[in-house]
């Protein structure tokens, strides 16, 4: 029972952080040290993450289909924007391999998770004051926003709030902002369960993750984190068109504050 319950926090904690902008890595970090909830294993975060794949591709069914009946048909601001996704996902995967080591430590550090909540706060907050456009998303813009997911593997750094403030600082309209910020994770997803799949198939302490979690286990933490995550992308989207996505750096800097001075 123990396991169906952590596994319902994870699940619930993958779905909302993953697309709010509160940064998933930081608020697990955060419930290991407040509530003593185990990490999970790489095969289990791959589950999760696959949920929230499967809650993006169901949010943005009709333009994935459109996109890649575009691909097909040779449609030039298709390819256009498969080359966006591409180039936005240069940066991160540079990132993580030239810093991983150095990264990991941060996950050992609470203080660190609140600077780097507060960080997310300022510059959330900071869309209160900066006017958006309406434009579209270009190849250098991808790349700007590419750079900005790539800070998003500290844990405290939201991906969603470093992707869509990125975009909108840079004249992309909300909504296309939203539908980039997650379409370019896609590929990074995919990529990350490959691998995690590929290298790990264990759970805590080197345990069989089906003799840690059974498979309806993982079956249910899996919908339970795309129900979810479906929920929040749609919260999101709404938030963002009418101009409240910058509230959220309020949320993000006072837990990052209260990290700071009670951790």
């Amino acid at each position: 029972m123990d396991n169906v319950l952590n596994m319902v926090w994870l699940a619930v904690l993958q779905g909302v952080t993953e697309f709010l902008p509160v940064s998933s890595s930081g608020h697990l970090v955060l419930l290991q040290k407040l509530l003593g909830v185990e990490a999970p294993g790489e095969t289990v975060e791959v589950v999760l993450h696959v949920g929230t794949m499967l809650s993006i591709l169901a949010y943005y069914r009709k333009t994935i289909v459109r996109l890649v009946a575009g691909v097909f048909k040779g449609d030039a601001a298709a390819w256009r924007m498969v080359l966006c996704i591409g180039l936005s996902a240069v940066p991160a995967v540079f990132f993580y391999f030239l810093c991983k080591d150095r990264i990991d430590a941060f996950y050992e550090n609470a203080k660190a998770v609140g600077g780097f909540l507060l960080f997310t706060g300022f510059v959330l907050m900071a869309l209160r004051w900066i006017p958006g456009g309406k434009g579209n998303v270009t190849p250098a813009r991808a790349v700007l926003i590419g750079i900005a997911q790539s800070i998003a593997i500290l844990p405290g750094v939201s991906r969603s709030g470093m992707t869509i403030a990125s975009a909108r600082m840079s004249g992309v309209s909300p909504d296309e902002a939203a539908e980039f910020s997650f379409l370019m994770c896609l590929p990074l997803l995919a990529g990350a369960a490959v691998l995690s799949l590929l290298g790990h198939t264990s759970g805590a302490e080197g345990a069989s993750v089906t003799e840690v979690f059974p498979a309806w286990v993982l079956a249910t933490g899996c919908l339970l984190s795309a129900a979810v995550g479906y929920a929040a992308l749609a919260l999101l989207v709404r938030l963002l068109r009418g101009g409240r996505f910058w509230m959220f750096g309020l949320y993000c800097a006072a837990v990052g504050l209260v990290i700071l001075l009670r951790m």
